[in-house]
């Protein structure tokens, strides 16, 4: 898989979320997706652009990750005017791969919106650092194998979980405010200094 830096957050945001629409707009019928090595982005680059129907949603969403696993790191509009941006989600599902195998999958929208008003929860604006985000079944099977707490239908093989922490906030209060949101499940691990969050049913551990 291509290690290569997706974005320079210290560059201007709006010049580079052009930039890589144009080349995103390049990659025709997924071909250049499958010369990268990237067959999962294929189907991701035709999926339909998502409505969202949350109320009092704010026009615009930037959202600031890095993937400590692979020092990808990426700052984007992935929601304008009402919708989500489907290219940006192409690109946040790339950054979101399994790192031990490669493999992309589609990110619930509804995650990163968990993660947006997190951050506007906590005011925070430094990077979401990702611990753990899509898992392939394989990767799942071969961490459970290491500990009991992964679980055999773990919402991170579904693209609907995702293991963070941000620099300079304690992750007790990440999950105090993740807690308070009643968002989806919110799992707090001092010991490994990271908070778990997903799209399923609300609950914690």
């Amino acid at each position: 898989m291509d290690k290569r830096k997706l974005i320079n957050t210290s560059i201007d945001t709006n010049h580079l979320i052009a930039s890589r629409r144009r080349f995103l707009k390049q990659m025709t019928g997924g071909m250049a997706l499958l010369s990268l090595g990237c067959p999962e982005m294929v189907s991701a680059a035709v999926r339909h652009t998502y409505t969202s129907t949350r109320p009092h949603t704010p026009a615009h969403k930037i959202i600031a990750l890095e993937n400590i696993n692979t020092g990808d790191k990426l700052k984007l509009a992935y929601f304008e005017q009402g919708r989500y941006v489907k290219e940006a989600l192409q690109e946040i599902n790339y950054l979101f791969r399994d790192f031990h195998s490669g493999d992309v999958h589609p990110i619930d929208p509804s995650l990163l919106d968990q993660l947006y008003d997190l951050k506007q929860n906590l005011d925070v604006t430094r990077p979401v650092h990702i611990i753990s985000g899509y898992r392939s079944p394989v990767t799942n099977a071969q961490l459970r194998k290491q500990s009991h707490k992964v679980a055999k239908h773990s919402l991170h093989m579904e693209g609907r979980a995702i293991d963070i922490r941000i620099e300079g906030v304690k992750t007790k209060h990440i999950r105090n405010a993740a807690i308070a949101m009643q968002r989806g499940g919110v799992g707090y691990y001092p010991r490994a200094n990271f908070v778990h969050l997903d799209t399923g049913e609300i609950r914690t551990w």
